[in-house]
């Protein structure tokens, strides 16, 4: 199993996707703000334009904060008891154990210099006041930015309220001039986004200049008329809007309230859509967070809208600007801003409807977590795990629809056994809390409950809730022997194996292996037969027994019959452990790289985490003592972002107790000290650069050339020549071992800077500067970085077995 590995600071804050227009005086304000409170509230109402702002002053100020700049997004947060865990998991906390997650988060961000943006926190206000409270008093070096509707109430606080953006002052006064109207400027550039070659000119400035007085200078509702300029005129524009709010006032020319008028515009855009468009609007606002178009085809199609139809219907609300079109990687998903969304929602009640479309929604997300687990052990395994990451909001609120629902609390509790992965691996705490609910709601004792017991046993363990995981297996083995449930059976001795060895009784828990090991055989389970396998192989392998080797072998062979990776990974990681203990230090690198590449891939941290302490291991036994100090470090930051060293394989300390004592011994405690430091603070990148390094370093084709091209940074100028080759972000995050948000922020970051919209634009440059440096003209920085080479050496550290 597997904890969500930390991502690189590149990928706390998302990529803008549209140019940021005004706001100087208030971005200054809030990084003034910043940098002498620990509170900061920005206030407004809704489509002012908070989280924009937000994000852009975060993006400033993140240089000042060497901990980390993470955004929290709350508006698909529905249940407000689970605001703590939403907060770790946006800053990569995963806590194997049963602690609240709000005392984790206060122990992991402990001397951390770090800022929080907690976006959108009106719908749990309350919760929101407790937890940033309890933050800034516990932790001085943290800085909390929030965006809400209203303030959160607490001390400390400082509270910047956002008004609209400034428009051009009626009847030419020179107060606010329509070259200074930020209002103004927003209005062109969103309308030559729609319209190429749009400019506010002497013959329409002072009809864009009273659309926007007219829109009191929301952000949002400007975006959305410039968005009629695909088939109106802008006085057509004006007119209509007139009109719109003439209706509202009852023919009074008085000035709308603020709230009214962006909820015009939303009725103004219901009225634009076709009936069938009108449908849909309502039925996707059924969904948190984003949703794909075969989520859309299958939630929201019947009754009024065939599913060939969906496609452009979605299509018609995209060029609407009620859908929010986002694209990573090839795959392009859809949101609604949370105001939109609520607008939906009070219209998809008013219909009748609403109960139909949470089936439909809950009835969907089942079919996806059956097939997830059911594909579990296949090559589809690493797609399954990345897609159901941007459905985590969804799968959360199918199942909470269950639960509440009278008579689908079994079909929750199939759920979140079939999440099993997605839970121990991304969602610890959340999950362990979901098992708890769903056993308590579903309490029928037959083949459902049997493996809820056994996943959620597997979940407390991980927690270290010895005293859960013993009961909740006790009740699954009645359940399953009075039923003859032959693979749950299976499945609870492997996880008695895990309980043994939980408590350092490592031979009792070999026996239970064994028995699940054969157990799994009998019936044909492969995944349960890797499972028993792999750890089996590692005990072996800690152990110095041979039998390691055959039983690794056959788990890979295994693997690689389904075309699994992930199991596979453990026994590639017993295979150099015993290549160690031969005496081939360089096999057990070389069979250890390629383990960690997958346990990276997957951001399993518990598996980077051993692959890093063997690498340690090794390291030392060839006496190079710096290179384990090191790695002791970047390991020590894995383990706690785990929240327990070793995790599971804890029987291993030994190994790394002897590392230790070895490289303590041979540098001195002081330069022993200073290399474990400069591990710990190394960067997940730089981390697995250091690790994959060791004698086999990662494959990597060479540069034209090793410098930078202005104004690019050399990691862009990097990124840059990948995309000239044709690669895809998820091939560019495979080559340079990062995250594929990371690449992608990489090469937003690179558009921005050239001022391109296409990936196209960027070979073609990239070409042109290599023709230029292969003429003589050498690019900026034209020196790259040099990488100093390993010694050698091989003497394993001194240990018994």
């Amino acid at each position: 199993m597997r904890t969500r590995a930390a991502r690189g600071e590149q990928d706390g804050l998302p990529a803008e996707v549209t140019s940021f227009v005004g706001r100087r005086h208030e971005v200054a304000e809030l990084k003034r703000l910043l940098g002498t409170s620990h509170v900061v509230t920005l206030i407004g109402m809704g489509g002012v334009g908070k989280t924009r702002l937000a994000l852009r002053a975060a993006e400033e100020v993140r240089r000042t904060f060497p901990g980390g700049v993470r955004l929290v997004e709350l508006g698909a947060l529905e249940d407000p008891g689970l605001l703590a865990q939403a907060v770790a998991e946006a800053l990569s906390v995963n806590e194997h154990s049963t602690r609240p997650p709000l005392d984790v988060l206060v122990e992991r961000l402990r001397g951390r210099q770090a800022l929080i943006v907690l976006d959108n926190c009106e719908h749990v206000l309350a919760e929101c006041a407790v937890l940033v409270d309890t933050l800034v008093r516990a932790l001085p070096d943290l800085r909390v930015l929030a965006t809400s509707r209203q303030a959160l109430g607490i001390a400390g606080e400082q509270i910047l309220e956002l008004a609209p953006l400034s428009t051009p002052t009626p009847g030419g006064d020179s107060a606010v001039p329509l070259a200074e109207s930020d209002a103004v400027r927003l209005f062109a550039e969103r309308a030559a986004s729609v319209v190429p070659g749009f400019e506010v000119t002497e013959e329409n400035e002072e009809v864009v200049a009273e659309i926007c007085r007219r829109l009191d200078g929301l952000p949002l509702a400007i975006e959305m008329a410039a968005v009629r300029l695909r088939a109106l005129s802008v006085r057509q524009v004006l007119e209509r809007l007139d009109d719109r709010f003439r209706l509202l006032t009852g023919g009074s020319r008085a000035a709308l309230p603020r709230q009214r008028t962006l909820r015009a515009l939303f009725e103004w855009s219901y009225e634009l859509c076709t009936e069938q468009e009108r449908l849909l609007w309502q039925r996707v606002s059924v969904f948190a967070g984003r949703l794909d178009l075969e989520a859309a085809e299958q939630v929201c199609a019947g009754d009024g809208i065939a599913r060939e139809d969906v496609l452009e219907l979605v299509a018609g609300l995209v060029d609407k600007s009620v859908l929010l079109r986002r694209e990573s990687d090839g795959m392009v998903r859809y949101c609604l801003l949370d105001t939109v969304r609520q607008f939906g929602r009070e219209l998809l009640a008013a219909s009748g409807e609403e109960a139909t479309l949470h089936r439909r929604h809950r009835d969907y997300y089942r079919k996806i977590t059956s097939r997830a687990w059911a594909e579990l052990f296949s090559a589809a395994q690493q797609s399954w795990v990345e897609r159901l990451q941007p459905d985590h909001v969804n799968l959360r609120k199918a199942l909470d629809w269950s639960l509440r629902e009278p008579g689908e609390a079994e079909t929750g509790l199939a759920m979140t056994a079939e999440l099993l992965y997605h839970w121990s691996g991304y969602h610890l705490s959340e999950g362990a809390g979901w098992f708890d609910r769903s056993l308590a709601a579903a309490t029928e004792p037959g083949e459902v409950r049997a493996h809820a017991l056994w996943a959620g046993a597997w979940i407390s363990l991980l927690r270290g809730d010895c005293a859960t995981t013993l009961a909740r297996l006790e009740e699954a083995a009645s359940i399953a022997e009075r039923l003859g449930l032959r693979v749950t059976l299976g499945y609870i001795a492997f996880l008695s194996g895990m309980a043994a060895v939980s408590v350092g009784d490592l031979e009792s828990g070999m026996r239970r292996y064994e028995e699940a090991e054969a157990a799994h055989r009998a019936v044909g389970n492969p995944m349960g037969l890797a499972l028993a396998l792999n750890r089996l192989a590692l005990a072996n392998a800690f152990l110095g027994r041979p039998a390691a080797r055959d039983l690794a072998e056959e788990c890979v062979a295994l693997c690689d019959l389904y075309g699994e990776g992930w199991h596979r990974a453990y026994a590639l990681l017993a295979l150099a452990i015993d290549a160690w203990n031969r005496g081939d230090t360089r096999t057990a690198c070389q069979i250890n790289n390629e383990s960690l590449r997958y346990n990276t891939a997957m951001g399993d941290q518990i598996g980077m985490g051993m692959n890093l302490e063997a690498h340690a291991w090794f390291a030392a036994g060839e006496q190079k003592y710096e290179r384990a100090a090191r790695l002791l470090g970047v390991a020590r930051t894995c383990w706690q972002a785990v929240g327990a060293r070793l995790a599971e394989f804890r029987y291993m300390i030994r190994c790394h107790d002897e590392c230790e004592a070895a490289t303590v011994e041979a540098l001195g405690e002081r330069a022993f000290q200073t290399e474990f430091s400069r591990g710990a603070a190394l960067t997940r990148e730089e981390a697995l650069v250091c690790a994959l390094l060791e004698r086999v370093p990662a494959v990597r084709e060479p540069a034209p050339f090793e410098g930078r091209i202005a104004p690019l940074t050399r990691r862009e100028t990097e990124i840059a020549h990948l995309v000239a080759e044709g690669l895809s972000n998820k091939d560019i995050a495979g080559r340079l071992v990062i995250s594929q948000r990371t690449a992608e922020g990489h090469i937003e970051h690179i558009l921005d800077k050239l001022g391109f919209k296409s990936r196209a634009q960027v070979a073609a440059w990239v070409q042109e500067r290599l023709s230029e440096y292969a003429d003589g003209q050498v690019a900026d920085g034209a020196t790259g970085p040099k990488s100093e080479p390993v010694s050698g050496g091989r003497r394993r550290a001194a240990r018994t077995t």
